[in-house]
């Protein structure tokens, strides 16, 4: 068998809304809950499965892989929303995107903080 992963918990302080920004913001949808669990799919079969936490949330990386086409369509919804990003992961390149690898990426927050990625090609490669 090959590993692959399946999915992975992601913590919030509502799991309604912050699994709502993802898949608004990447262009898919909420899957109906399981348990205690509200997931987002995400084409390759990976569920990031949002969990209400109560305190402090430590903040996580995801990052996406996107096509050329799907960096439009997501930037501008994130620019539409209002939300900052940065061409870092340390924010401190805001308002701009890189172009590691001949493609293009863009981190974003959450709500809960977590730090998102997109990004058109894999780091490493080349350009």
């Amino acid at each position: 068998m090959t590993v692959q992963l399946n999915h992975t918990i992601v913590a919030a302080h509502d799991k309604r809304v912050s699994a709502r920004f993802l898949a608004d913001i990447l262009g898919l949808d909420v899957s109906p809950p399981y348990g205690p669990f509200l997931p987002v799919e995400i084409p390759n079969g990976v569920t990031l499965d949002y969990m209400d936490s109560p305190g402090a949330i430590t903040p996580q990386h995801y990052a996406f892989l996107v096509s050329e086409d799907e960096f439009d369509q997501i930037f501008t919804r994130i620019q539409e929303a209002g939300l900052t990003y940065w061409a870092d992961p340390f924010h401190s390149r805001p308002g701009e995107i890189n172009h590691h690898d001949g493609g293009r990426g863009a981190y974003f927050d959450d709500p809960d903080g977590h730090r998102l990625e997109i990004i058109t090609r894999p780091y490493g490669s080349g350009g």
